[in-house]
């Protein structure tokens, strides 16, 4: 059975791309959310399924649900918060034409540390090292798709009721890493998000001071349930495993196209 802290995330999570979203299409098991502002953004078009297991979508109905709610889109993502639901849906998705990606919860359930050197930043000062870390990983899109995807990051303020952007910076003041904190004092929760570091500042520092921010900033807020999310097959899960988190369950993603 999943426990009381990882409800308390999913909650968060659905919670989160519901108010995020500029609108929202109610479907069996979950919801679509959609964002036309930023329409080659998958993570603001699409599809979450966020029931419980008693009041579960049919595994064998989601893609045709998907399809009917994302079918104006040249992409489809799903995401399943429910590691058992998740799992049951992977055939069916999968033999649709669907790839299927595994993100670990990962709960802070080390010490607080004593504080942190990154800021709060706006997004125009992220935009430069932003553009450039999805020029480098999209080097064959256009122009209005980077675009979309540096700039929905505005979007993700709506999300919850505290959203910080954090930086760390050189000595120079150029952005080295960066990271997003969302905070919902109300119910204690924390979310670390998309900790990144540019290529040409890697290990001297930088996201370890980012992530000490966000997690000094999130206890004086109260919040005790201080989680983020990686993937289950890269290296960073071992990288913050040794700065204190831990995994307590798995959340799923679908994609095509």
């Amino acid at each position: 059975m999943p426990t009381s802290e990882l409800q308390q995330i999913n909650s968060f999570l659905s919670a989160f791309a519901r108010r995020q979203a500029s609108r929202i299409v109610d479907l069996p098991g979950g919801f679509a959310a959609y964002d036309d502002a930023f329409a080659h953004s998958r993570g603001n078009n699409q599809v979450v399924i966020d029931t419980a297991i008693d009041t579960a979508v049919d595994p064998e109905a989601l893609p045709a649900i998907a399809e009917e709610a994302l079918g104006h889109l040249p992409h489809r993502l799903i995401s399943v918060l429910d590691d058992e639901i998740a799992r049951a849906c992977a055939q069916p998705l999968i033999r649709h034409g669907y790839t299927h990606s595994t993100y670990l919860i990962m709960l802070h359930t080390g010490p607080v540390p004593a504080g942190g050197s990154a800021e709060e930043v706006d997004l125009d000062a992220m935009r430069i090292p932003l553009t450039r870390r999805w020029r480098d990983l999209l080097p064959d899109v256009d122009d209005e798709v980077i675009r979309h995807l540096v700039d929905r990051r505005e979007a993700r303020r709506r999300g919850a009721d505290i959203v910080h952007f954090l930086g760390a910076r050189t000595e120079e003041g150029e952005i080295a890493s960066w990271a997003d904190l969302y905070l919902d004092p109300a119910t204690g929760t924390a979310q670390i998000e998309d900790l990144i570091t540019s290529e040409a500042h890697l290990r001297r520092g930088h996201a370890d001071a980012v992530l000490t921010t966000a997690l000094r900033m999130a206890a004086d807020e109260d919040c005790g349930t201080r989680f983020l999310t990686a993937d289950a097959t890269d290296w960073p899960r071992h990288w913050y495993e040794r700065r204190g988190f831990s995994v307590i369950g798995h959340s799923h993603c679908f994609e095509r196209g």
